[in-house]
């Protein structure tokens, strides 16, 4: 299989840039850290927002997306150790489409079973994404490249049997975001959709055996003529405590498959298979922060032109009374009863809209917000990217609702 010293290269900051050097690979730009002042320095250089996490992570643990030096501050001294033998990464946080790819090489040949792009955008951690397979979304000119590093970084680390890469296109370009020469979460839904069982060919190639000889092709395998939508379960209402909020940090414990010819309906499929299902009327409390207030208004606007109710604290309300927009406000819970949360106790909320604003300290009214939602059992987003997708397909989902059943084996073997 792969060597030690390749994982290792793909693992070590130093080293893994030296790799993409090597390759004329392009990447967010980052630093290794070693002390909190440090951390500090190379956040104020690249330019916040930055992604921090330690080195050699799994599943993005004490990864966290950081946009000031006070936050900096507070994620150095209380998610990580960091000393000279274990360094923080600080990578400058480029919000664009995330694009995931799965691959098996036997040294010299890939295959690439398909391309993945992400619903939400890069910061949320490809485990609690919505993926949608194959990807609906990116040009030719930025897929040629997917293939071009994925075949170039395969070959360099000389992996014998799985790879996992993710990517993001941020203004045209295409950057590496990490290099995982090992299985992924995704392994088991590409090799299911596509119709490539990957785990197979990766042991024949770990065994010394050519993939040119198997039958399944080289290079990329061209798309099926479906969509499969891949989309996280979660588990929060039996994990007290636990913030809802995604991020880079993966919470999700599942995840299901949605699987149709026509995008939305795949989705559709997705969400409700996972247990999110909007009403088509109601009350929806959205509390927004400041940074996402711009993105967020046309969203909310739509909810409001369709016969939603908003419930809004102060600064919300504000902003969408100025663009016309009629708003019921609320108080936060620092202001007394009837509050924000007491209305959701009460059952008066049916869908809540909540984009992080000051972390995730449990005294904070968002993270108040978050959970009691998940313990009434309504549905809460955080990510704008994934209420657009929610808002699209269930305000229109009167025209999916007598989509046919039909088998997974059917639709990758186009019966």
């Amino acid at each position: 299989g792969t060597s030690n010293d390749s994982i290792d290269r793909a693992e070590d900051r130093h080293r893994f840039d030296s790799l993409l050097e090597k390759l004329a690979i392009p990447r967010p730009p980052g630093r290794s850290v070693h002390s909190v002042e440090e951390a500090k320095r190379a956040a104020e250089a690249i330019g916040y927002p930055v992604l921090v996490r330690p080195s050699y992570v799994l599943g993005g643990r004490a990864m966290e997306i950081v946009y000031n030096p006070e936050e900096m501050e507070l994620y150095m001294q209380t998610a990580v150790k960091v000393t000279q033998e274990h360094p923080v990464l600080v990578d400058k946080y480029l919000l664009g489409k995330e694009i995931e790819v799965d691959a098996v090489c036997d040294g010299e040949t890939v295959v690439i079973p398909g391309i993945m792009q992400h619903i939400e955008r890069a910061g949320v951690h490809s485990g609690d994404s919505m993926a949608v397979f194959p990807a609906h979304d990116i040009s030719n000119f930025i897929t040629a490249k997917v293939i071009d590093y994925t075949e170039k970084l395969a070959r360099e680390l000389n992996v014998k049997g799985l790879i996992n890469i993710q990517f993001v296109e941020f203004k045209g370009e295409l950057y590496v975001l990490e290099v995982n020469p090992r299985s992924s979460r995704t392994v088991p839904f590409i090799s299911k959709v596509s119709g490539i069982p990957l785990v197979k060919l990766a042991v024949q190639a770990m065994l010394g055996r050519r993939l040119a000889d198997m039958g399944y092709g080289t290079g990329l395998i061209p798309p099926p003529d479906f969509y499969a939508v891949k989309v996280p379960v979660f588990s929060f209402n039996k994990l007290a405590q636990v913030d809802v909020t995604l991020g880079p940090e993966m919470k999700s414990t599942g995840e299901v498959i949605g699987i149709d010819h026509s995008l939305k309906k795949a989705i559709y499929k997705g969400l409700v298979a996972a247990g999110i299902e909007l009403p088509k009327r109601g009350n929806i409390v959205a509390t927004i922060a400041d940074r996402d207030k711009a993105e967020a208004i046309p969203i909310l606007k739509e909810f409001y032109n369709r016969g939603f109710r908003l419930i809004c604290t102060e600064g919300t309300a504000r902003a969408l009374s100025a663009e016309n927009i009629q708003v019921d406000k609320v108080k936060k819970i620092a202001e007394g009863s009837p509050n924000i949360v007491d209305l959701i106790r009460e059952g008066k909320v049916d869908f809540c809209i909540n984009t992080l604003t000051h972390g995730h300290r449990i005294y904070s009214d968002g993270f108040q917000i978050r959970r009691t939602a998940v313990e009434m059992n309504i549905p809460c987003l955080t990510s704008l990217d994934t209420v657009k997708v929610v808002q699209q397909v269930f305000l229109e989902s009167d025209s999916l609702d007598d989509t046919p059943i039909r088998s997974l084996q059917k639709y990758v073997s186009g019966e």
